[in-house]
């Protein structure tokens, strides 16, 4: 098992740069197409339009860096009206920020969505590896299994723990490669320095459960601290049977591949590098990637978490975890600092749709 390891750690960091995938709280799902903007309205008055000025936070937000991410992923917006706000995009230099926010309320137009939902965060883990088991990396990150489909959705995490894997990709934590499969990719580092992405690949096909709450019921985290952070920590400090009972209580699987590490952010589903703190994840039945949003997310239930997420943001990723019209899952970036902070995030979120305005070209 161990000359396998070797060799496919050997041949990923041969590889050409290739960049890494990712989910919110389970391994991805395959995208649902949202509904076209120019088939038939839906029963029901539409959202009534409001006016940039009502938005709270938009007068103070980073709109050359909501520029900049809109320019660098709006090509994946498919519909006529969207590809041409793209093109004009393009056609502009890296804007300043008054300018940049004249390009938005001049192509857009603002459509609230209705009611309150979630907003939570994930960020591309960075973790330690070995390419041999040893007391404390005796976790097996595993490749997909040969007998993958007689396993889906019959073996549960710990019926696939107890078995031999197939092939050893590398060895983990048990709790950080449990957060690993919770965000789907991230990057592994050897003792020897070299690097490598640790990318999704299949999972066992059932549900994902969080285990935030059953520890808290539990007694295990007090009621304002379940966040990722002091999950981990649990975890770590009860490493054996006690944490791995808990990790049992989510059933659902994720095995992985590896890929040569290019240094860049992770691929979304929308198949572009998802741009730090300006890129969602959403419900791709209920929206269309490359849609742009207002998210306004407040009142914190986590302790230590920022008390305020407004900004603009561009729909590049889903997943399994993320249901409902009014949901998101922010990106924000890569390593222990945006893990810290993504851990924390559960706000109570409004979103507004940034709607094409049709007819010539505003810009100058």
């Amino acid at each position: 098992m161990r000359l396998r390891l070797v060799g496919v750690i050997g041949g990923a960091l041969l590889l050409s740069a290739c960049a890494t995938a990712r989910a919110p709280d389970e391994a991805p799902t395959p995208p649902t197409p949202a509904p076209s903007p120019d088939a038939p309205p839906a029963d029901g008055p539409a959202p009534a339009p409001i006016a940039f000025s009502a938005l709270t936070g938009w007068a103070q937000a980073d709109h050359a860096e909501a520029f900049a991410a809109y320019q660098a992923t709006c090509g994946v917006a498919k519909a006529p009206a969207e590809v041409e706000i793209c093109r004009r995009a393009r056609a502009q230099p890296r804007l300043d920020d008054d300018a940049a926010r004249a390009f938005f309320e001049a192509n857009f137009r603002l459509e609230p969505l209705p009611g309150q939902g979630i907003l939570t965060a994930y960020y591309a883990p960075e973790y330690t590896a070995r390419i041999a088991p040893d007391a404390e990396y005796s976790a097996p990150v595993r490749a997909k299994p040969a007998n993958h489909a007689a396993l889906s959705g019959r073996a549960d995490r710990a019926a696939i723990e107890a078995t031999t894997p197939d092939q050893v990709l590398a060895w983990m934590r048990p709790e950080e490669l449990f957060f690993l499969q919770i965000q789907g990719s991230g990057v592994l580092t050897f003792a020897d320095g070299a690097r490598v992405k640790v990318l999704f690949a299949a999972h066992n096909d059932l549900p994902f459960s969080g285990i935030a709450n059953p520890m808290r019921d539990r007694g295990l985290l007090a009621a304002d601290n379940t966040s990722g952070e002091a999950i981990r920590a649990w975890l770590a400090a009860h490493r054996g049977p006690a944490a791995d009972a808990i990790m049992r209580l989510n059933r659902r699987y994720v095995w992985f591949r590896l890929e040569a590490d290019d240094g860049l952010h992770p691929l979304g589903a929308a198949g572009v590098p998802l741009p730090p703190d300006h890129a969602i994840a959403v419900d791709l039945s209920q929206h269309r990637v490359g849609e742009l949003f207002w998210i306004d997310a407040t009142a914190p239930i986590l302790s230590g978490a920022f008390p305020v997420y407004r900004r603009l943001a561009v729909a590049l990723d889903t997943g399994g975890a993320i249901k409902g019209e009014v949901r998101a899952d922010l990106y924000l970036g890569s390593g222990p600092e945006a893990g810290v902070e993504a851990g924390r995030v559960r706000h109570t979120l409004k979103m507004v749709r940034l709607a094409p305005r049709v007819g010539p070209d505003p810009t100058p």
